[in-house]
């Protein structure tokens, strides 16, 4: 089916079944990518479409050069989707998301304060020994 290994197209139907979708359900065009690659990437058309015509959901993947990885990708990503439709619980994705999120946030005044209170006595030790070091000279 898709230019990837046969453990991968085996875990994307076994993905296919557990979810109830059906490949006539999906709706797949290939459009050219854009970007990087010059002119090879004009010519062919290596960007994936997929709509799931039941929920009405879209996917677009240029992740990869090959059309093949792209049509995996591409798949993977609707699956996650929809299963996020349907169990209505947290998938990895929104997990990863809200991880990034969580790390990238100011930190609160109290910790900020913590931290910084540590850096300077961090600093005072470091400045003591250099003193230490240069009154022996």
């Amino acid at each position: 089916m898709f230019s990837v290994s046969s453990e991968k197209e085996k875990a994307i139907r076994k993905k296919l079944d557990d979810l109830g979708i059906y490949e006539k359900d999906i709706r797949e065009l290939f459009v050219r990518s854009h970007g990087k690659g010059g002119q090879k990437v004009n010519k062919t058309s290596t960007c994936v479409y997929l709509r799931h015509i039941p929920t009405g959901i879209e996917v677009k993947c240029r992740k990869a050069r090959t059309q093949g990885l792209n049509r995996y990708y591409a798949r993977v990503l609707l699956f996650n989707k929809i299963d996020r439709l349907i169990k209505g619980r947290k998938s990895e994705e929104e997990q990863r998301i809200a991880k990034i999120k969580r790390q990238k946030r100011k930190r609160s005044k109290r910790a900020r304060e913590k931290m910084l209170a540590e850096k300077r006595l961090q600093s005072i030790k470091k400045t003591g020994r250099s003193f230490r070091y240069g009154q022996d000279e």
